[in-house]
């Protein structure tokens, strides 16, 4: 499945970019065959709206649509067993390579703060 997200990263890459021409064209048609009908033709849907058909994940939110995933969706990124797709605005998610291979940080200790020492409350005196 992570060769098939690089593909299509590849030829979303290619098809939204400035440039041109002949070579990109023949490297487009070369990736389209290596990609599954029922996955392309879903891209090919969001393209004809013209918007991209992947979303990056970052810190478990879809860079498009900015709303956050569940961590089972994560998960199943990470593990790279199937395909996920956003359930808001549906397009296809990946994890960029940054975070793929950055494991969750853990954050730094906590300051201790030096005792503060408390006077005892003296009972007044009558």
């Amino acid at each position: 499945m992570k060769l098939l997200m690089q593909d299509l990263l590849k030829l979303q890459t290619l098809e939204f970019g400035e440039t041109r021409g002949a070579r990109i064209a023949a490297a487009c048609a070369e990736l389209r065959t290596k990609i599954p009908a029922p996955v392309l033709a879903h891209y090919d849907r969001l393209r004809t709206r013209g918007k991209k058909g992947l979303a990056a994940v970052r810190n478990q939110v879809c860079a498009s649509c900015h709303m956050q995933l569940t961590l089972a969706v994560v998960m199943t990124l990470k593990q790279g067993h199937d395909v996920q797709l956003c359930q808001n605005c549906g397009r296809y998610l990946y994890l960029p390579e940054e975070t793929a291979a950055v494991e969750t940080p853990t954050p730094p200790p906590a300051k201790s703060r030096p005792a503060v020492k408390r006077r005892k409350k003296t009972a007044a005196k009558d």
